[in-house]
This record gives structure tokens, sequence and C-alpha cells, in this order.
């Protein structure tokens, strides 16, 4: 049927997308929250314009990919050890407070044990696209407060990766020791095979034809591809694969051409991920947990931030970069998404767990990235003071 294909679909959404971004400019508003609202009205519950929202967020999954290739690009091995060492108990500790205060509340509003335990995982995590999406990328490079957040995000999605691997063995009957000890081999085969296959093949193509950058622009499309396809086969996440294919170029003098010549496609599929996350939630459902969505997002924007400060303090950052690394951190995860949409598929929990748990994440996205835009630099900042690509 013609107004659902595809092209129409990318039609509505850009063209929408175009519009609202306008507007948003105009009013001085987020351009994030812009794409989300229009997912929430062009979507499958709003106006139907857009009908398979699946098939956007799949296709807008792709953008997660680059943006973590791009992280990656950020991050050369030794400054990447240096700062897991200390970041490691500030992730730890960090989850498992954001797990419990999520479990006691999710018991509190009389929510199963089992969807409890599920709703405190998806309260776990900080958002690396919003994180690092209003994040300048001169911070990026060349700002201590970059290295801090990529590698707090870092540290919560091996935490992430771990955790889906255990619900997939759970709703498959499969053992959990087992899954997740092939996850811990495996993991370092890819970073062995990174390294050796950069080392001895990738940068010798790269030095060799440099001067072409479109070849240059392949190459670097389809190593990070490649990956992230290897790291789906051997179990582990797909944007894993593409951050340590970043990893693996990120000591190349080329490293910052291929970051930049990449941004337009991964802003590309992020509008799609952006629109589809905002045409999943059925508004329908949110009366029946509406109490427990304003409570539990209240409590989490205020203390995500608190206590990222206190952690990060506690390891001797400074006070003013911990207190803008915390607020920068102060939303759920894409992983909280994914998390709700397996236990909801798996029958694991109810449709009112499921949409508490997105509605959660859409509004700690839509407050977090006020809050960021309207007192921190950022690339859409309101502000021209603070605006900084």
């Amino acid at each position: 049927m013609l107004p659902h294909s595809f092209v129409f679909s990318l039609f509505i959404i850009f063209a929408g997308a175009a519009i609202v971004s306008t507007l948003a400019l105009l009013t001085r508003q987020s351009l994030l929250v812009a794409y989300l609202l229009l997912g929430l009205c062009l979507g499958p519950y709003g106006l139907h314009w857009v009908g398979n929202a699946e098939l956007v967020r799949r296709i807008g999954e792709i953008g997660i990919i680059f943006l973590l290739f791009l992280l990656g690009l950020d991050l050369p091995p030794q400054k990447l050890l240096h700062m897991f060492k200390k970041i490691s108990i500030i992730g730890i500790t960090s989850s498992l407070i954001f797990f419990v205060v999520g479990f006691v509340l999710a018991r509190l509003f009389r929510f199963t044990e089992v969807e409890s335990i599920i709703i405190g995982g998806a309260m776990m995590f900080s958002s690396t696209i919003i994180g690092i999406k209003l994040l300048p990328t001169t911070v990026l490079h060349h700002q201590h407060i970059g290295e801090v957040m990529i590698s707090v995000l870092l540290f919560q999605d091996i935490i992430a990766i771990i955790g889906l691997t255990a619900l997939h063995a759970v709703v498959s009957n499969q053992i959990v020791s087992r899954e997740l000890l092939f996850v811990l081999i495996s993991f370092p085969g890819l970073l062995i095979f990174a390294y050796l296959f950069q080392r001895f093949v990738l940068m010798g193509l790269l030095k060799r034809f440099n001067r072409i950058k479109e070849y240059l622009f392949l190459i670097a499309i389809g190593w990070c591809l490649s990956m992230a396809e290897l790291a789906r086969v051997l179990h582990l996440s797909v944007e894993m694969g593409a951050f340590v294919a970043g990893v693996g170029l990120a000591s190349s003098s080329l490293a910052i051409y291929i970051a930049e010549s990449l941004k337009p496609v991964r802003d590309f599929f992020l509008v799609l991920f952006f629109f589809s996350v905002g045409a999943s939630v059925d508004v329908r459902q949110f009366g029946a947990i509406a109490l427990a969505a304003i409570v539990m997002t209240i409590v989490f924007t205020v203390l995500k931030p608190l206590l990222y400060r206190y952690l990060l303090i506690g390891v001797s950052e400074q006070p003013s970069m911990s207190w803008e690394v915390g607020m920068r951190l102060g939303q759920n995860s894409e992983f909280s998404l994914i998390i709700a949409a397996i236990a909801f598929e798996e029958h694991l929990i109810s449709m009112g767990a499921d949409t508490l748990i997105q509605a959660i994440t859409i509004l700690t996205f839509v407050i977090s990235s006020y809050l960021v835009v309207l007192k921190y630099p950022t690339p859409v900042a309101l502000n021209d003071r603070l605006r900084r690509d």
C-alpha cells in the first residue's frame, strides 16, 4: 500500500523533521525532543502516517552503530585502559544503586517481583546517544570530561550486554553461566582480531590510498559494519563491535577525518532512531501507569546527577566537572527500551510494565536534554554562547 511504503515513510519522517526542527529552533526548543514528539504524533499510535515503526527502528539502530564507532575513534586503547581502572568502581556502584531504587519503587507500585527486577535493570544505565550527541566535538576530542563520559558509558554498555545475554539465556532456557562464559571469551577474541587486522591489513591500505577520500570513507563504513556483524555472530552486541572497530583506528592519523566524514551518515540514522522511539509509545496505556512514571522519572532525574557527582568526586575528579558529567548522564538508556521489548515479547512483563519503562525513558530523555541544552555547551544549544559543534 503506497501510503505505508518505506519511501513514503522516509518522506514523512524527514519532511516532518525539517518542519518541527524549524519550529523548535524558532521557539528555542531541543531538536531531539522535536524528533520524539514527531514520532509520537505520526506513528502507529498517533495519526498512523508511518505504520511500520519497527522497520524504522531497526534502520535507525544503524545510527547507534555509527555513534559507537565514532566514540571508539576518540579513544586510543592505552587511554581507554587507563580510564577503565578509574571508572569501574563508579560503573558498578551506580548500576547497583539504580537497580535497587528501581526495584523498590516498582514493588511499591505493586508490580510483580519479576517485573520489578526487569524495571530495576532498565533503570541502571544512561543513554550513550543523548550523552554523546549533546557533547561538542571539541570536548570529545580535547577535554577530560569527554574521556570520563565515554568511559562511564562504555562500562555501562558492557554491563548491559552481560544483562541482555543473561535475559536471552533465561527466555531461551539456556544455561546462563555458559552464555556469560561465552561472552567473556568472545569479547577478548574480538579485541585481538581487531588489533591484528587493523595492524597488518587495514593500516597498510589506509596509508597507501590515503589521498582517495572516497576510498577512506568506504573502508571506514565497511570496517565498522564488518566488526558489528562479527560481534553479533559472537553473541555480543553490534554496538560493541562498532566501538571496537573505532578503537582499532583511534591511533591512526586519519581518525579525525573519518570521524568528521561519518557525522552526516550518523545524524541521518539517528533522526530515524529518535522518531521510532516516539512512535513506539502507546499513549493509551499511559493513564494506568502515569503516577508511577512521574514519580520514578522525578526520582531518577534527581538521583542520577547527584550520585554521579558524588562518585566522581570520590575518585578525585573536579566538583564542577563531576556535576556536569552527572547532568549529562541524568537519563535512562536506549538499552532500557531493548530490555523492555525483549521482556514483553517473552511475556516476562505486562504491557503496563513495558509502557512504564518506555515512559520513564522518554521522559528522562526529554528532561535531561532540556537541562543540558539550557546550561551546558552542546551542538544544539538554544543560546548562541553555548552552541559548540
